[in-house]
This record gives C-alpha cells, structure tokens and sequence, in this order.
C-alpha cells in the first residue's frame, strides 16, 4: 500500500497492485481463453481488411465509408486493448496488476468500447440523411462534417473515460484489492474503496447514458423517421430498395445492444462466471462480427473486394508473362 497526502486533511491509500479474480471453481477454463484469442485473430484480420479495402478503393472514400473506416479502427483498438491483456493475466497468471497499469488498462478499454455505440450513431445519422433528403445527402454529409463529428465524438469519450478514471485516483483501498472480473472494470473497483465513493457512483450511471442509452435512443428515433419517411414512397420495391442500404447497420446494433441489454437487466442476477462470460462475449463478439457483416452485406464493399482480388490475379498473370 502506498499513502499519498493531499493538504493537511486529505489523505488516499492506494494499493500497490490489485488482483483479477476471473472465473471461480470451472475447470478448464482455459479453453475459453483460447476460443478469445481466435475470435480475436478473426477480428484483427477482418477489421484490419475492411480498412485496406476503404483506403485501396478510390470510389469507397465517401463520408460513409469515413465512419465505416472509423468503427473498424475503433473495433480494432478495442479487441487489441482488452484480449492480449486478458490472455496474458489468465493463460499466463499475470493476475497481480499494478495500480497505475490497471487504471491505464482501464482507460483504454472503456474509450475503445465506447466509441463502438457512437460509431452506429454516426451510420445511422448518415442513413437518416440519404433516405429522407436524399437530394441534399452531398451537401449535409460532406467528409468535413464526418471527420468532425468523428473527431468530435472521439473528444467526447475520451474525456467522459479521463474522467472517471480520474476519480478512481481519489479513492482509498483499505482491504480488498481483488476485483470479480477479468478486466480493470470500474464498477468493480471503486465498490472496493473505503472511503466515499459517490461520485464515481455518479459517473457509473452518467457514463453509460452518454456513451450507450443516448447513441440507442437517437438510433432508434432515426429508424422511426426512416421508417415514417418509407411509408410515404408509392412503391414497395422502392421501399425494399431503400431498406436494404440500412441491412448492415440494422445487424451491427441489433448484436451490440441486444448483448448489452441481457448484461444489464440481468447483471444482478447473475452468477458471476454468468456475468464475467457475457461481458467478455459483448466486448469481443461486435468487433469480429462487424466487418463480417459489412462484407456480405454491403454491395460497394463486395465490389471493390472482388475487383481489388480480380486486380490481383491480372497482376500476377501479368509478372509471370513478362518473366
């Protein structure tokens, strides 16, 4: 335990390491471990592919494809933030983590995984514009406006997580260092403090709403006026036209929310191995399943992946010739 002192009054005991306790009593739960880390290598190849695609392809850098390319950067740095570390304290029994490396652990998972909601924010604004004004799409969603309002959210989150990491450093930890998780989950933590923790407390119910229940909310009321604005044009065809430019980003928050939403109503109840494998799965399913979706289900993506391999293939065709 280190004191530090703050004034005359103020004084914080903060422990030298804490331990992550992960799963209680399930044998061979080192397989799950390994099952992560292939979920994570699909989710590395796939993420880093759709974004060589975006950057390879001259007719895919539109502000779309700016907030695609964003989510797959931010899916990336979330599954590289969380798995390797999760390995390495399990399959490794690394469980003792120092204090100043979990806070940073923390940081970086919570801005990554929080940027996953704001993401479908920006796709589904993005949706809402070229199938409600679909005349003035160029002019409302210009790359200008997307890489700000990216930027923007980037900022935002950033300094929601600083924050609340930064209260974590008032506490004082006088008994348990062992968190019932297999992350540095804030939750987890600042229950172990001994001294007043409101408002961490407080930053636990804000956090959550700005970076999850507001981004539903709007996705939501955005899917209420596509659908209103639908029902407006004559033809179904047209209707069945429209829809399925909004297929891809329908699957992606149908699977991240509906996790989120079981962990959440369900958390009390839970067992905790029940909790720990639900949030482990929330956490690393949406980013391998993300540019899965996008590639079956986005007709520009399959057209520049197959013309992009078709180029390949010519290439090579083309060295072996010339030797």
């Amino acid at each position: 335990m280190t004191v530090h002192t703050l004034g005359k009054n103020i004084t914080f005991v903060r422990p030298t390491y804490f331990i992550i306790s992960g799963f209680i009593g399930i044998p061979n739960i080192k397989y799950y471990y390994v099952f992560l880390f292939f979920v994570y290598i699909v989710s590395v190849v796939g993420n880093t592919a759709v974004m060589a695609v975006i950057c390879l392809d001259y007719n895919l850098r539109t502000p779309k494809y700016i907030a695609v390319f964003n989510l797959a950067f931010a899916d990336l740095c979330s599954s590289s933030a969380l798995v390797p570390k999760v390995l390495d304290i399990f399959l490794f029994n690394h469980r003792y983590i120092p204090y100043n490396d979990c806070l940073t652990f923390l940081f970086f998972c919570y801005t990554c995984l929080s940027m996953q909601a704001l993401n479908l924010v920006v796709l589904s604004y993005d949706r809402l514009i070229a199938i409600i004004f679909p005349l003035h799409y160029q002019v409302k969603v210009t790359h200008r406006f997307m890489l700000s309002l990216i930027a923007f959210f980037w900022v935002l989150t950033i300094i929601a997580v600083l924050i609340t990491v930064g209260l974590i450093t008032r506490l004082s930890f006088c008994k348990s260092v062992v968190i019932n998780s297999y992350f540095c989950d804030h939750g987890q933590i600042y229950r172990l403090a001994c001294n007043n923790y409101t408002p961490n407390l407080v930053m636990a119910i804000l956090l959550p709403l700005l970076i999850l229940w507001l981004p539903l909310v709007f996705i939501i009321c955005t899917y209420l006026c596509i659908g209103y604005a639908l029902s407006k044009v004559a033809t179904i065809q047209e209707r069945v036209k429209a829809l399925k430019t909004c297929t891809a980003h329908l699957s992606l928050v149908v699977i991240y929310f509906i996790l989120l939403l079981i962990t959440f109503i369900l958390m009390e109840k839970m067992h905790p191995n029940a909790r720990i494998i639900n949030l482990s799965l929330t956490s690393v399913f949406p980013p391998m399943l993300n540019p899965i979706i996008y590639v079956l289900q986005t007709q520009e993506i399959k057209e520049s992946v197959k013309k992009l391999f078709k180029f390949r293939v010519l290439s090579r065709i083309t060295v072996k010739q010339s030797l």
